[in-house]
């Protein structure tokens, strides 16, 4: 017999009530808004929206150091508890947000060294290139970005007088160029060559555009992961979908492919040299890294070596690099103390044309700069979401059970006053000047990179472009700042709109500031 009406109405109003009560008497105890502990909506939606960052700080100005931003997702707001998240022995896996990162080719999902949640996979995929990424190694990469940013700067220079782009004389779109420049440093130290950025003034292949689609997609998506499931990576849509493959994947496969391709001397050294490749570059490493355990080390790895330096690699840079132009341009006070930092070097014959590495790290206001940028405009806007493991983990104070989602957003802790002093919302390098207890204890604040066995590999990449490039752009140029950026967060926080006028500034080594 069917149920009337008036029976499935109370019922089904009663296993709602039920539902909901059992959904926000999870973590009651953790303050945050209502709806957000009913529903992952809010957060989604304040992820759609571009503002979660911004979002996330007002929640913890007014809730304290937890924040319910989900059912069963806490965001958590102590500097001093970042180890107990990340640190390495902590047990403590990626969510399934990391998932909706994974890029697609060819029908299957690709994971990489940041967005794998298989803690065994990615000491695989590490180990074997682990100490390619050490600085020591990366300096050798430094010729090569040398020539990417003499090649830059050209460019700029011939955009500013209305060269081959047609610009004009007026301001320069300089936060697109400076993520050109990113990729095609990346392309030159992985594959041997140029993306093609710099040299069309364009978006080549759309790689830059399908990464931003990816970030721009997961960090809403990411927000209900079952979303991304059901629909981009559903086996049963895509049937009925035009196939499509990451152009990021796809540019990395047709490169791998080139090399393994080549004919010629038997070693891979020999075989990249006589082809007009470094044999030296990223590309050439991971294929030697193979070729002493191929049994253990499948071909897809390649593949996603070089996807996630391309992926990875390339918008964390650009970001960084313009959050300290724009920084540094909207406060004169601490540009006049760069460059008479730099003046002062060129006067010692401290300063190459282009600077080196290892002159960068004798120019201590430069590296305050770089570090306070870090701190401020962090390039991740979004809480690294982690899941508790079995025995549950104490944080400030409460215990929080297996399998609750927990998270620190950068932007939240940067901001910490404890640590980072009472002006920890505004702009001052000099707090990195100070005694070296004080640095180190807000260095292990910072979540630039990430924290612990997850830290970005790819940092000390990120670092030798921004370490050379800033001080030869100050050195060389007078900027002036035209208009004002707007701050977009996609899980990375983008400046767009960053116009500066661009000239040179007298080279004499005895000019002074």
């Amino acid at each position: 017999m069917a149920l009337s009406p008036i029976v499935l109405v109370p019922l089904g109003t009663l296993f709602l009530a039920v539902w909901l009560y059992r959904t926000w008497s999870r973590h009651c105890d953790v303050p945050g808004p209502l709806f957000a502990s009913l529903s992952n909506f809010p957060r989604l939606k304040w992820a759609w929206s571009g503002s979660a960052h911004n979002r996330h700080i007002q929640l913890h100005e007014k809730h304290g150091k937890l924040v319910r931003i989900g059912p069963n997702c806490i965001s958590v707001g102590d500097p001093h508890e970042i180890q107990k998240i990340y640190g390495t022995g902590t047990n403590m896996g990626k969510s399934d947000y990391y998932k909706v990162l994974q890029p697609m080719a060819r029908g299957k999902v690709i994971q990489g060294l940041f967005n794998t949640q298989d803690e065994a996979l990615h000491r695989a995929m590490k180990r074997p290139i682990a100490a390619i990424y050490s600085m020591s190694n990366l300096v050798e990469f430094e010729p090569y970005v040398d020539n990417t940013i003499g090649f830059f700067l050209g460019r700029l220079e011939e955009v500013q007088a209305g060269g081959r782009e047609g610009a004009g004389a007026g301001a320069c779109d300089l936060g697109t160029w400076l993520q050109w420049f990113a990729f095609d440093v990346m392309g030159e130290i992985t594959f041997s060559k140029r993306l093609g950025f710099l040299d069309e003034a364009k978006d080549v292949e759309g790689i830059m555009g399908s990464i931003w689609k990816i970030f721009e997609y997961s960090s809403w998506a990411g927000q209900m992961p079952w979303v991304d499931k059901l629909w981009v990576k559903n086996p049963y849509v895509r049937r009925f979908l035009p196939e499509k493959s990451s152009p990021v994947v796809a540019f990395a496969l047709t490169r791998a492919q080139e090399r393994a391709s080549i004919k010629g001397p038997s070693s891979d050294a020999d075989k990249a040299a006589a082809s007009g490749y470094n044999s030296r570059d990223f590309m050439s490493r991971f294929l030697e890294a193979r070729a002493k355990d191929p049994s253990k080390i499948p071909e897809w790895f390649v593949t996603a070596w070089t996807t996630s330096n391309v992926l990875a690699g390339s918008d964390t840079t650009a970001i960084m690099l313009r959050a300290i132009i724009y920084f540094l341009l909207k406060s004169p006070r601490s540009l006049q103390k760069l460059l008479a930092e730099l003046d002062e070097a060129r006067r010692e014959n401290r300063l190459s044309e282009i600077v080196t590495w290892k002159e960068s790290r004798s120019l201590p206001y430069l590296d305050a700069c770089v570090k306070e940028a870090g701190r401020l405009h962090p390039a991740i806007g979004l809480a690294m979401e982690r899941i508790v493991p079995k025995g549950g983990v104490e944080l400030c104070g409460q215990h929080f059970p297996e399998g609750t989602v927990v998270g620190m957003n950068p932007w939240v802790i940067h901001r910490d006053k404890t640590v980072f002093g009472l002006d920890a919302d505004d702009w001052n390098p000099d707090r990195w000047l100070v005694d070296k207890e004080s640095r180190v204890s807000m260095e292990r604040c910072l979540l630039t990179f990430g924290s612990g066995h997850r830290t970005c590999i790819g940092k000390n990449i990120s670092y030798l472009e921004i370490y050379k490039l800033i001080p030869t752009m100050f050195a060389r140029y007078e900027m002036d700042l035209v208009g004002d950026w707007r701050v977009q967060n996609y899980w990375l926080v983008a400046q767009t709109d960053l116009h500066v006028r661009l000239s040179k500034r007298r080279q004499d080594p005895t000019t002074t500031v």
